[in-house]
């Protein structure tokens, strides 16, 4: 999944947090409860959307919504789909109000509010089952067979929480391992060299390590915790604010995105290929859930808010990526999707 670096908390905690205070003020009003949906504008504002987004295809029924004209359908004229490399541009771009929405992991956007950003959850996107996983060799036949053992993954990222995750339902923590700091990009190289027994990365790389290794096999996958592995878009107060209309039609479009593309598969995984410039294959699309509205009309302000959210923030406090206190059900906020038809 998509990478979440370290280094960028000094930036969002010094500089960002200010710029958003500026920009959203001391508003409260969106902490209101989803009954609010009557006073949601049924018609979008004018004016462009800026969306931040990297190239995971979790994030590719956007691009359909694009392609097909679902966006324009809404009365979306203008949603600029701004690309990123890595989470430290989009994180900053976000948290300096240059995004007006933004593609995050769930528990980046619990680490934002840790952080002191006015970030909302509005809509959940997807959940990794078998698209994120810890690779391992033959010789290595359960997690605990990590004790002392070199793995190679990306701190501070989803594959940092899932290991860590894997690790405490074992009774262990990356202290019983040898960590090796790689980026997610190369941790499957690097395990299929032999450089280490077993590494934490996602897809294409995962399938990538599979076929180049006969005797490899995903040890653990993220399917063992729905949900611990997810993403979710996320704005500002100042934008649930400014633009709720476009927010519900944004919504709607990510809705019909997905019954297309559940129509479409092959039509719509080569216009998310094409978009994230690479071609995932079939496989590494069946490792990847995205959830519908009426999923998120059942999840978003129940379970997600009661369960999912609290386990991934256990995990990622666990794994030392949030620091500070954050309540999840005080940055969720249900009424976009609730409206939406």
């Amino acid at each position: 999944m998509k990478k979440q670096s370290l280094r960028v908390v000094a930036l969002l905690v010094v500089v960002a947090v200010s710029m958003f205070a500026v920009a959203c003020g001391s508003s409260d009003s969106t902490t209101s409860s989803s009954s609010d949906t009557a006073a949601i504008p049924t018609t979008p504002e004018p004016g462009q959307f800026r969306m931040g987004i990297e190239p995971w295809l979790g994030y590719g029924p956007w691009y359909v919504a694009q392609e097909q004209g679902i966006f324009k359908a809404n009365g979306l004229d203008d949603v600029k789909i701004i690309n990123f490399t890595t989470d430290d541009q989009i994180n900053s771009a976000f948290a300096a109000g240059k995004l007006d929405g933004s593609n995050i992991a769930t528990h980046t956007a619990l680490r934002f509010a840790a952080a002191g950003l006015p970030v909302k959850i509005i809509l959940l996107e997807d959940q990794s089952m078998t698209a994120d996983a810890i690779l391992s060799g033959s010789d290595i036949k359960s997690v605990k067979d990590l004790q002392g053992k070199k793995v190679a993954f990306e701190e501070g990222t989803t594959s940092d929480i899932l290991l860590s995750y894997a690790l405490a339902q074992n009774g262990m923590t990356k202290a019983d391992i040898i960590p090796v700091p790689t980026p997610a990009a190369d941790a499957g190289t690097l395990f299929i060299a032999g450089k280490v027994p077993a590494a934490v990365t996602y897809e294409p790389y995962l399938s990538a390590a599979l076929k180049e290794n006969k005797d490899a096999k995903l040890l653990y996958t993220a399917a063992e915790k729905p949900g611990l592995v997810s993403d979710v878009f996320v704005v500002s107060e100042d934008t649930i604010n400014n633009k709720p209309g476009q927010l519900l039609a944004l919504v709607n479009s990510w809705g019909q995105a997905i019954e297309y593309y559940n129509a479409n598969k092959t039509k719509s995984q080569k216009i998310i290929a094409d978009a994230i410039g690479y071609d995932p294959g079939a496989e590494s699309f069946a490792g990847v859930e995205f959830y519908t509205i009426a999923q998120n009309k059942t999840l978003l302000d129940g379970d997600f808010k009661t369960i999912t959210a609290q386990d991934v923030k256990k995990a990622a406090t666990d794994a030392g990526l949030i620091k500070g206190s954050v309540n999840p059900s005080d940055i969720i906020v249900a009424k976009f999707v609730d409206a939406a038809k």
